[in-house]
């Protein structure tokens, strides 16, 4: 190797962290935000670097262009997706940030509402609030004027907060999940409908690939009639593990050594709000690897 391509590779290794971090709260999946930086890693190799005065800068623009072009072609993609599609759960243990200065729209409730965002929105929301970077940077890179900038970072802010609830603590998070592991074994309804919210909401994204509910199941009765369905043959010979994804307690279900899925929920002092059940095998290797 070159010393060229060695000072290239030095660069690019020091600000990855971060370019996977835009890269993947712009899509919601590890896989295909490997991929981003991969190819930005493959245009840095390309350009001419004497004349790039910031090269952190170079590359979180490349990123965030390549990763605007790969959003637009994956919702062509994800509505003709099989069931609910949910963000491919990370393991944030050891980095809660996840490449970012704040772990902002990282949580799986962020993440799923920016779907709802013009890809634009979501750049500008994601450089805005978790990266923080400057009007002026984010104008540069998503190649609009400053006020359109604010504008986009602005409706951003507005119609995800039109759409939240005040979430409780991380300790209350971890409390209610372990609640509803042993309500969901037991299978007792008024143990389950005790934790849910009125309005809640189960999302399993088993991707037409395993067998998962198509659609989401809502209410209060129905989601704990729902759990308790499949109760008996569902958790027999689990072994459950905590971890954090996402920046967020959730749960890895194992059976005979193999991973089959990640549970997580969204919880508001009005209990749980959403179950998300990861089920999808090809959206499972961000995580698998904690498990022995």
């Amino acid at each position: 190797m070159t010393t060229d391509l060695q000072d290239a590779l030095s660069v690019f290794a020091t600000v990855r962290p971060r370019l996977f971090g835009i890269a993947y709260r712009m899509l919601g999946s590890a896989h295909e935000a490997e991929d981003i930086v991969q190819e930005a890693w493959l245009r840095w190799q390309g350009t001419n670097r004497s004349v790039v005065e910031n090269p952190a800068a170079f590359l979180a623009t490349t990123t965030t262009r390549l990763a605007i072009n790969a959003l637009q072609s994956a919702r062509a993609r994800r509505e003709k997706y099989v069931g609910p599609w949910l963000p491919e759960p990370v393991d944030t243990s050891n980095d809660p940030a996840l490449g970012a200065e704040r772990a902002e729209a990282l949580s799986f409730a962020v993440l799923v509402m920016l779907e709802r965002l013009t890809p634009t929105e979501r750049a500008a929301y994601v450089l805005r609030e978790a990266f923080a970077y400057s009007y002026s940077q984010i104008c540069e890179i998503v190649q609009v004027s400053e006020v359109a900038t604010r504008q986009l970072v602005s409706r951003a802010r507005k119609h995800l907060e039109g759409e939240s609830r005040r979430e409780v603590s991380t300790t209350e998070q971890r409390r209610l999940l372990s609640a509803f592991l042993s309500a969901a074994q037991t299978g007792e309804l008024e143990d389950l409908e005790r934790l849910f919210a009125e309005d809640i909401v189960s999302y399993s994204d088993g991707g037409g690939v395993v067998r998962a509910s198509k659609f989401p199941v809502r209410g209060k009765t129905t989601v704990a009639k729902f759990v308790r369905a499949f109760q008996r043959h569902f958790w027999t010979g689990v072994r459950i593990e905590e971890t954090t994804a996402n920046g967020q307690p959730a749960v890895v279900l194992s059976r005979d050594g193999s991973v089959f899925a990640v549970v997580s929920l969204v919880a508001s002092t009005d209990g749980i709000d959403q179950l998300l059940w990861m089920m999808n095998p090809h959206k499972l290797g961000a995580v698998t690897s904690r498990v022995a």
